[in-house]
């Protein structure tokens, strides 16, 4: 397909790599001809690239299949994800996970991309609610200043909260950047 034709959230391969296309923009400059700027993410290594390509360029279109997975547990070689459709269960390695048992409890659900069989990346909703197992206690009146203490979420990741946050309360958490965003609503 043409380059031109490039929209996000498709997969596409370069560089003998399957890449992510985390946003792509239709750039039509006063001088010179129209280009697609492109940011793509490596399904494999997680990497980074922004890759400008002419609006004519062709690359080739990967179907991947998004499927359901419900996070089991972690063992030695991974962690054990469970195919909500077939109920087959497979081991993701590690280094394909990255940091997304960070925010992934027991249970938790995630879209698997799978390709040819296997799975080679997954899709974590933009937030998690989780839990906070500790915390400094809170500073009264801390609230007229934008100071953040550390907290433990019940994954063992941890991040900054505001000091009103207290042990046991459920916080919304960003799986983008792994910063606190609100508590969560009941």
């Amino acid at each position: 397909m043409k380059s031109a034709e490039l929209r996000a959230g498709m997969a596409i391969e370069m560089n003998g790599g399957v890449w992510m296309t985390l946003l792509c923009e239709h750039v039509k400059p006063g001088k010179g001809p129209a280009y697609i700027q492109a940011k793509l993410k490596n399904l494999k290594t997680g990497s980074h690239m922004e890759k400008r390509l002419r609006s004519s360029e062709i690359v080739e279109q990967i179907d991947l299949d998004r499927r359901e997975m419900e996070y089991l547990y972690s063992e030695s070689s991974g962690a054990v994800f469970m195919d909500l459709e077939t109920y087959d269960q497979t081991t993701i390695n590690s280094s394909v996970l990255g940091n997304a048992l960070d925010f992934l409890k027991a249970n938790g659900q995630c879209k698997g991309l799978v390709l040819k069989g296997q799975v080679i990346s997954v899709e974590l909703p933009a937030s998690v609610d989780l839990e906070i197992t500790d915390t400094p206690p809170g500073i009264k009146d801390a609230t007229k200043t934008n100071q953040l203490k550390e907290a433990t979420l019940e994954t063992g990741y941890k991040t900054r909260v505001p000091p009103f946050i207290n042990i046991g309360e459920v916080v919304r958490v960003s799986t983008d950047t792994g910063e606190y965003l609100s508590r969560a609503s009941s």
